[in-house]
């Protein structure tokens, strides 16, 4: 790795360091209420209304396509946003640009009226959003000591699990209103994040020395080797597993609903919307609570394993009562296990990254996005397998998520850097 002499950019303090604290809530709270919202309920409308026969298979295609696409671009950009240098900042050009082209390709997709047609609209919005948010991610790393981070990934954590929650319910309120519910998805996340780089100015990184390029170093540089860096590894592992599982039962939540549960169309759209609700209170409560103790006993490791566990737990539910009782159990036991998750997630991320070099922190933490981008290229390949070989029974679903999710914990626990 190449080392970076660039000054890190100043620690904010009082209130902008508030300020800043509650940005980010609000940006990964919009951010993921799109990706809910639009991955959990609009596209599976969407694809189910144009071939309800294929539904399945289209939508793992659709997740598999745009994951891959996602996966390739998080590092990469989470590397140039490293050695990008304007009088605006490293990340701040990233956020701004990246957010306007993908809004711009989602309110798109609204309108498409074939699968590929959608397909390509959704691919390029994804691509730019995923350029954006490495950057906005490595604000973290950027401007905030180690010590601090729990409380502020507890706050983040709290606005991302609350926006996957929140993207749901709206979404499944106004799947009836599809352009409507793109339109207010895009404008939202555009105008969030443009208010963020004016409310939050970054330091001027133009007089940061250049960093010597060459196309071989860049490509190598993405390589983190295992035996140099275990706890980076077991991170992304546990990271891994735990996306592996959650994604498998998310990404169906509504074909759940509708052929395992037994609800109709209009039902299952307003039950995903009502069980967000349930879900998005147990995640804030989680989230900011876990945050807090963390920073207060300084652990992450424990609060990581113990969300593993009651997410998994969270998912026998449906597997031993197939009702919408089961699906009550679930969604409660889930916001608990998946916002203490959330939480101490990012907190621990930033704890792992290699410290040989000063200034990859985007390009490192891009590629711990990766655990969370190729489940989502797996994960729904893998359960629309598993639909098919067991005659298109959702328990098998279960049954596999559980079985990641449960590992996560092990893998977590051989980290040593971070209690």
């Amino acid at each position: 790795m190449t080392i970076d002499t660039a000054a890190p950019v100043a620690t904010p303090a009082g209130a902008g360091r508030l300020r800043l604290q509650l940005s980010l809530m609000v940006n990964f709270f919009l951010l993921m209420a799109l990706y809910s919202g639009v991955l959990g309920v609009l596209l599976p409308n969407q694809i189910a209304a144009l071939n309800p026969a294929q539904k399945a298979n289209n939508l793992a295609l659709m997740f598999a396509v745009t994951s891959v696409f996602s996966t390739l671009t998080t590092p990469i950009a989470g590397a140039l946003s490293d050695r990008t240098r304007t009088r605006w900042g490293r990340r701040s050009p990233w956020i701004a640009i990246a957010s306007l082209i993908g809004s711009l390709c989602l309110f798109g997709v609204s309108w498409m009226t074939s699968l590929w047609s959608l397909m390509v609209l959704w691919v390029m919005a994804a691509v730019a959003y995923n350029s954006m948010q490495p950057a906005m991610t490595t604000v973290i790393a950027d401007r905030f000591p180690p010590h601090t981070r729990g409380v502020v990934s507890g706050v983040v954590g709290a606005g991302m699990t609350a926006g996957l929650t929140a993207g749901t319910v709206v979404a499944g309120y106004l799947a009836g209103a599809r352009v409507l519910a793109y339109g207010l998805f895009a404008a939202a996340i555009a105008v969030s994040c443009l208010a963020f780089v004016l409310i939050n100015r970054e330091d001027s990184s133009a007089d940061f020395p250049a960093r010597p390029f060459s196309w071989k170093a860049f490509a190598a540089s993405f390589w983190i080797s295992p035996r140099d860096h275990p706890d980076f590894a077991w991170a992304f592992a546990g990271r891994f597993t735990v996306y592996m599982g959650y994604q498998a039962v998310a990404a169906y939540l509504l074909y759940i609903l509708r052929d395992y549960i037994g609800l109709s169309d209009a039902r299952s759209n307003l039950a995903i919307a009502n069980l967000a609700i349930l879900t998005l209170v147990c995640l804030i409560v989680s989230s900011l609570a876990s945050g807090f103790l963390s920073d207060r006993l300084q652990r992450r490791k424990p609060f990581v394993v113990a969300s593993s566990l009651i997410m998994g737990c969270a998912m026998v539910a449906p597997l031993i009562l197939p009702t919408m009782t089961g699906m009550w159990i679930y969604a409660g036991a889930i916001g608990v296990g998946y916002g203490m998750f959330m939480s101490i997630d990012m907190a621990l991320m930033t704890q792992v990254l290699p410290k040989t070099a000063v200034g990859d922190e985007g390009k490192d933490l891009g590629v711990l996005t990766t655990a969370v981008n190729i489940p989502q290229i797996i994960s729904p390949v893998m359960a629309a397998v598993l639909l098919h070989l067991f005659d298109n029974n959702y328990a098998a679903i279960f049954v596999a998520a559980i079985l990641f999710v449960f590992s996560s914990a092990f893998l977590v626990a051989p980290i040593r850097s971070v209690r």
